[in-house]
């Protein structure tokens, strides 16, 4: 008979550590397939997409504020009333001065700050003239009934009066000027209309001072007509 020989422990040996590695890969699938690991696995997932949005919408957002219109300024505000018409007559009359600044040579202007100074009004029969000024006597800004595009008997009617002190108390305005000391000269229509649209624009009106030039029985008038 034929002696059998015992088998070597090396067999054992990879048996056990197949038995092992088996088991453990079990044992991960459960820890896997558990709801307490399923719930981890899609909270993370959930915070990875919440995060991704909203870096999305962050970056959408910073282009549509790139991208958004700028606020009109205070004067277009101011200005808004203003028909087109005259607009555009005033855009032409800017284009004007342009071309004519780009022919001279420029100079280096220090832009005033001017708090306080002096409104002179001049309303005749057929125009109405507004300057605003410093305190000096210096124009800072100036605006007439035919420079806004009014012909005509419309240049001597009130409602050109109003168009006109917008225009010069929003040029004013920029240099700073609050306060306004009024002037009055003549006997036009658009006097009174000049005076509340400076106050309704925001400029304090200190005095009023009327000095229409009044003849001390000095030329000769004429004599009635003859029929």
């Amino acid at each position: 008979m034929e002696e059998t020989k015992p088998k070597n422990n090396s067999d054992k040996k990879t048996t056990s550590s197949k038995s092992n590695i088996n088991t453990k890969q079990k044992k991960e699938s459960e820890t896997q397939d558990s709801p307490k690991n399923l719930s981890k696995n899609m909270g993370t997932k959930t915070e990875k997409i919440e995060k991704e949005s909203k870096i999305i919408i962050d970056t959408e957002l910073k282009k549509d504020d790139n991208n958004s219109i700028e606020p009109k300024s205070t004067q277009e505000d101011a200005l808004a009333d203003i028909p087109e018409s005259i607009r555009k007559k005033l855009e032409q009359n800017k284009q004007n001065a342009k071309q004519k600044s780009t022919k001279r040579k420029k100079k280096s202007k220090e832009k005033k700050h001017i708090t306080v100074g002096k409104a002179f009004i001049k309303a005749t029969y057929n125009n109405t003239i507004i300057s605003l000024t410093d305190v000096e006597g210096n124009v800072i800004s100036w605006a007439s009934t035919g420079m806004a595009g009014f012909k005509g008997p419309k240049k001597s009617t009130s409602y050109a009066a109003q168009i006109i002190t917008r225009i010069a108390s929003e040029k004013a305005k920029n240099h700073g000027l609050e306060e306004v000391s009024v002037y009055v000269r003549g006997v036009g229509t658009g006097r009174e209309a000049v005076i509340r649209t400076l106050n309704s624009s925001g400029i304090t009106i200190n005095t009023i001072k009327d000095v229409t030039p009044v003849p001390h029985n000095g030329c000769r008038p004429t004599g009635p007509r003859r029929i």
